[in-house]
């Protein structure tokens, strides 16, 4: 069986999605050159620029930046095609071609324009005007990229709407997920971590504990959120520090709520830091904290910490509820008050780190298997193919 993933964003990228997409074409790559009934032949296309990355050490085909002759050939030759969201041109020629299609959600592109679910004007979680019909609110949304581009940007989710209404299959990362997508065919396959060599490394021993953010710096991922509970926590005289891991367009505005909030003697800015190092930045951490205020479909960061067995204290929106249950704690997004209080608990009472940091680990063994989330994968595409 061939199996074509067409991705939009692919490493040498960073991402959630990027990360998914490897260990799934990894996994499914493996098959490949097993005996079993469900092996697929993988080939991965992507616009990504190889930026110096060597494709030859993946064990499957990688096609970067196809002209679209070159992909219609691809999906032409695939017995299925998997794409990594609603991505216009692939799902058009896939259509055309009576392909049996899958796309894969990480975004929330079929019912929002600006794929966020985020309200730019306040800078809020959107609490669903596309799906509502408030269309000119969508407009109003986007209108800073400018008016013609926002309308486009509107007409465009109509279209990517449509489009997975007419494929076989939508795969979801969270039940939630689906209680706001509404598509006709839609089935949840939870996302997978692959495993961690040897056991998840303890939290060093400091006078003070650490709080961790790790992700790209752009508004819905609240890092603001965090430095606002800092503040309220330095202004009782906790002694503690925060870690900010990681680069985007809102560095520069950030470090200067840092120095307006006074709060340079506590937070760092580390940028971006490599995986081989990740580990040992993070080997301090008294909890990672996830104060997104939209965007989020899954949560990786916030799993690949309970993996580690970090405690996360994450925002109570619906994927990241889902995927961290009882192994973590949980606040109103954007309620800086309420994660000063979670953080204080931490600082002052270190056994909650230790009790929950224990539960991530058992919990992400249990649900959130690569394993498993490769055989559900191949058990999808046997259906599709023989539908």
């Amino acid at each position: 069986m061939k199996v074509l993933i067409y991705t939009h964003s692919f490493a040498p990228n960073i991402g959630g999605q990027e990360t998914i997409v490897m260990v799934q074409a990894q996994g499914l790559a493996r098959t490949s050159s097993s005996a079993s009934a469900r092996a697929a032949e993988l080939t991965l296309a992507t616009p990504t620029p190889q930026d110096g990355m060597n494709d030859a050490t993946l064990p499957f085909r990688v096609i970067r930046q196809p002209s679209w002759m070159a992909l219609f050939r691809l999906i032409r030759d695939a017995d299925v095609v998997h794409l990594a969201g609603p991505i216009l041109l692939p799902t058009i020629l896939a259509l055309l071609l009576r392909k049996p299609i899958c796309v894969e959600h990480h975004g929330f592109q079929t019912i929002c324009p600006n794929g966020q679910l985020f309200y730019e004007p306040d800078q809020s979680s959107c609490p669903g005007h596309f799906m509502a019909r408030r269309y000119g609110k969508c407009i109003h949304c986007n209108a800073a990229r400018g008016k013609l581009r926002s309308l486009k940007m509107v007409l465009l989710t109509f279209v990517r709407r449509w489009m997975c209404q007419q494929v076989k299959m939508n795969v979801l990362p969270t039940a939630w997920l689906s209680t706001l997508l509404q598509l006709k065919k839609m089935e949840t396959i939870v996302h997978g971590l692959p495993s961690l060599p040897g056991t998840p490394r303890a939290s060093a021993t400091l006078p003070f504990p650490v709080f961790v953010f790790v992700g790209r710096l752009v508004s819905t991922k609240g890092v603001h959120v965090l430095l606002e509970a800092s503040q309220l926590l330095k202004s009782k005289g906790l002694q503690f520090r925060v870690k900010i891991i990681g680069e985007g367009p809102e560095r520069d505005a950030l470090e200067k709520t840092v120095r307006n909030l006074r709060i340079q003697d506590i937070v760092c800015f580390l940028g971006y830091v490599p995986d081989d190092a990740l580990e040992e930045t993070l080997a301090d951490a008294a909890a990672v904290v996830v104060p997104s205020l939209a965007g989020e479909v899954f949560g990786m960061v916030a799993a690949q910490n309970m993996q580690r067995g970090r405690l996360v204290i994450v925002s109570d929106i619906g994927a990241l509820s889902e995927v961290v249950g009882n192994s973590g704690m949980r606040i109103a997004p954007g309620d800086a008050s309420a994660l000063a209080n979670c953080m204080e608990s931490v600082i002052r009472n270190p056994s909650i780190r230790e009790e929950l940091g224990q539960k991530g680990p058992e919990r992400v063994a249990q649900c959130f298997s690569a394993d498993q989330m490769i055989t559900e994968h191949l058990r999808l595409y046997e259906e599709l193919y023989r539908s």
